[in-house]
């Protein structure tokens, strides 16, 4: 096979069930792509030289899209690839996005207009240019997955979006997916937290200013408008941003245009705007925090993002993640412990989660985490529903004899339960591992006999007999555990 020239690149068309139609021939050609269609990896390693891009069709999951990746990988390669999915096949779409497509089309789309844009995310000049990287990115709750479809339609469209959502909930994640699945992927995603930024800094960031400017501007600054010419700026906790910098960003977004501080030459720009909040800006703008007139500017699209509680099917996947993370060895989490994290009501979101798992990570010495190392920021406070509910009405700091705690079985549930999680609301702080271990041991009996109707119950979530358990109560009693201070 003859070379091509870059103006003209080479797109082997790779489908196994069936050949390249005249209509997509036609589109591919009208977008400016030469094609060759083949059936096999064979052909495709025989012609993967020549290639600028590998068209290919997946059916059921991305196997074929693993192969042909590891085939060029090993051939030297780093030839992008778009992949062809049914239009129902929104899951399959999803996944061959995460694992490195440069864009998925619908199997059935001839729009020449669509085979423009692949040639927009594809760098003629440089013939074996890699796909741009993909954030490996958690979306399996249903809310989730519905809020990640809107998030591409949204992507492919050039109008601004606003993520509304709790701190630590994945804005900055989904402002990401909204990049990399636009047309401006290739170009760069900047970001800035306006709460982070000291009032006087924000103003010189976002628009740069020229040399001589002011005392101290030794040399002319690019603010992060221009960094991000191409590409997406990133606006975090937009709602702190002070109000007469509201109005200048208004101007800016209105006109496209702006002028560095002590310049006088108009730039152009060709810039996307995400912003973020965890504010309802709708109550700043009513106290006259935040101008009206910009909120309907940013907020074409309005996205939220919900806090982690309410998204229960992402919890575990994200757990997964973040343990994939830390090392290359395989991680396995027990189910109870998987249990006790689909349950913890996250009040941190996200990056609550981050914290536990990685504080798992530390106290887990087999690559084999067990409720034992779970360790929570919030467990013993009042936010936490299980223990809300069976909380006894009494004060803390009544003095009862710790001999309450040797009760038989016939004893009240509630009153064990009781007992136990006043018993530990002021535990010892732990000085090292092995004690830490043991308070979050503690702590994971506490919550379990909480969320249970009764011991034998509990003993059997906890997967230990109702001997060992009783066992372990009592050791309640011991290692810092001051009953008298019980209910």
């Amino acid at each position: 096979m003859k070379s091509h020239p870059v103006s003209t690149p080479l797109a082997l068309w790779l489908d196994p069930e069936s050949s390249l139609s005249a209509e997509h021939s036609q589109a591919l050609h009208a977008a400016g792509w030469a094609t060759a269609a083949i059936h096999t990896l064979d052909e495709l390693l025989a012609h993967a030289a020549d290639a600028a891009l590998v068209v290919l069709h997946l059916t059921s999951d991305v196997t074929r899209l693993k192969a042909v990746q590891q085939l060029l990988q090993d051939a030297g390669l780093n030839t992008p690839l778009v992949c062809r999915v049914d239009r129902h096949e929104l899951d399959l779409a999803v996944e061959a996005s995460q694992s490195g497509a440069l864009t998925v089309l619908a199997a059935d789309d001839v729009r020449t207009t669509s085979w423009l844009r692949v040639h927009t995310l594809f760098k003629p000049a440089v013939s074996r240019i890699a796909p741009t990287p993909v954030r490996q990115v958690v979306f399996v709750d249903p809310s989730s997955q519905h809020l990640l479809a809107l998030a591409r339609k949204v992507a492919q469209a050039d109008v601004t979006a606003l993520l509304v959502g709790p701190t630590g909930s994945g804005k900055e994640v989904l402002a990401r997916v909204l990049h990399e699945a636009s047309n401006r992927a290739l170009g760069p995603f900047v970001a800035l937290n306006c709460a982070a930024m000291p009032e006087n800094l924000i103003e010189d960031m976002l628009f740069g200013h020229e040399k001589g400017a002011f005392t101290g501007a030794h040399r002319e600054q690019k603010g992060l408008f221009e960094q991000a010419q191409g590409g997406t700026l990133f606006l975090d906790e937009i709602g702190e941003m002070p109000m007469h910098l509201q109005s200048k960003l208004l101007r800016v977004l209105q006109e496209r245009q702006l002028t560095r501080l002590g310049g006088q030459s108009v730039i152009q720009l060709n810039v996307r705007i995400v912003a973020a909040t965890n504010k309802d800006l709708k109550q700043a703008i009513t106290e006259r925090e935040f101008r009206e007139d910009l909120y309907y500017r940013i907020a074409t699209f309005r996205m939220r993002l919900l806090p982690l509680r309410e998204r229960p099917g992402d919890i575990i996947p994200l757990a997964m993640q973040i343990l994939l993370q830390q090392a290359v060895q395989p991680w396995h989490m027990h189910p109870q412990a998987q249990q006790m994290l689909l349950q913890y009501p996250w009040p941190g979101n996200v990056r609550e989660l981050e914290n536990v798992i990685r504080r798992a990570v530390v106290l887990c010495t087999d690559n084999h985490i067990t409720p034992a190392h779970l360790m929570f920021d919030d467990w013993l406070t009042h936010s936490h529903p299980s223990l809300k509910e069976h909380a006894p009405s009494e004060p803390l700091g009544l003095e009862v004899s710790a001999a309450s705690l040797a009760k038989t079985e016939e004893t009240s549930h509630a009153s064990a339960v009781s007992e136990v999680v006043y018993s530990a609301v002021t535990p010892e702080q732990p000085t090292d591992l092995q004690s830490a271990v043991r308070l979050n041991e503690h702590q994971v009996i506490m919550a379990t006999l909480a969320s249970t109707p009764s011991k034998t119950e509990a003993a059997k979530r906890l997967g230990i007999s109702p001997r060992t358990l009783r066992y372990k109560m009592a050791q309640l009693r011991e290692h810092g555990m001051n009953m008298a201070a019980a209910c």
